[in-house]
């Protein structure tokens, strides 16, 4: 058995922020963010009750909703995040206690952007093995509190948001999967966390902001993308051509542009909601994959292709028949 989607769900911060509110805050523009990266608005969060489980939770009952699901229906919930409001307990327990999910195991999964995919694949060996049947997924991030707002290079690309989706165990659904990491170049895109405090040995005990190191992470996602796509199309017995949509990670428009020219493509086949959602990170993929299947533009049989790149360095994708 394979893992199958039957509902999306996702969740926007209630406040917009345009490109023109950033440039009243910082020296940019709307034509500066526009021409390099698709993005004209994103959601931030703007109050004390929105927060990152609160998104996910409502992101998740949306997708039970829509896959005609009760909580204490689901056997497994997992949520990909990289900026959770605790270190412990992980929000996918809380997720769990907020919507009543009383039969669940649920743990969290850091994978940054490629999160939801890493989340996806592991539900899809487990459905597998036979261990379970039905399960949650959220990729979820509140990124505004972990980036540098003085640093234009980088705060106007992210903003804040959860997607959700819902899956049974079933004869088709996922065809093929991969993913991947490297270490090794994980210092081009990092936040720190609380450095060694102690007794013994006191610093700094606050947590640093996110750093991104433009241009190294743009080569490795163009490249690394691309070879991505390619690997499970040969995995599949697939042309490019053969797949009806993308849902590829939404961090950079030319990113996008740039695979879809690699595989000879027309744009047309990649959906993007980079323009009214900047870079959600583990959210990503399930906001636009929620937005896409509530449009109506997924139809019963079509072969949609998942792929993104996170921090890490990570890199996922899995294609199934919808």
């Amino acid at each position: 058995m394979r893992a199958k989607i039957i509902g999306t769900g996702s969740c926007l911060p209630e406040k917009t922020v345009t490109n023109n509110d950033l440039s009243a805050l910082m020296d940019t523009s709307d034509e500066w963010i526009k021409s390099r990266t698709g993005i004209s608005s994103r959601g931030l969060v703007s109050s004390e009750t929105e927060t990152t489980l609160s998104m996910a939770v409502s992101a998740g009952t949306s997708a039970l909703a829509n896959a005609d699901l009760l909580p204490e229906d689901i056997d497994l919930i997992i949520v990909a995040t990289v900026s959770s409001d605790f270190v412990t307990p992980s929000t996918a327990c809380m997720v769990q206690s907020e919507l009543g999910a009383v039969h669940a195991a649920a743990f969290d999964i850091n994978a940054a952007c490629s999160g939801f995919l890493f989340a996806l694949n592991t539900v899809d060996a487990y459905f597998q093995a036979g261990i379970y049947r039905t399960a949650l997924i959220i990729g979820v991030e509140t990124l505004s509190k972990i980036i540098d707002w003085k640093d234009r290079s980088t705060c106007v690309l992210f903003g804040d948001g959860a997607g959700a989706a819902v899956l049974c165990a079933d004869e088709e659904g996922i065809m093929a999967n991969l993913q991947g990491s490297n270490g090794s170049g994980g210092h081009v895109l990092m936040c720190r966390n609380r450095t060694n405090n102690n007794p013994f040995v006191s610093t700094d005990p606050s947590m640093d902001y996110l750093y991104m190191d433009g241009q190294e992470v743009f080569k490795f996602a163009v490249k690394k993308e691309a070879e991505c796509i390619q690997e499970l199309l040969t995995q599949a017995g697939l042309a490019p051509t053969d797949i009806n949509w993308y849902l590829l990670h939404q961090a950079n428009q030319r990113i996008i542009s740039s695979i879809a020219r690699k595989l000879k493509l027309p744009l047309d086949k990649f959906p993007s909601n980079l323009d009214h959602c900047g870079n959600t990170s583990a959210a990503s993929i399930p906001i636009l994959l929620d937005e896409v299947h509530r449009a109506g533009t997924l139809a019963p049989g079509d072969l949609v292709l998942l792929s993104g790149f996170g921090a890490g360095l990570t890199w996922g994708a899995a294609l199934l028949k919808w």
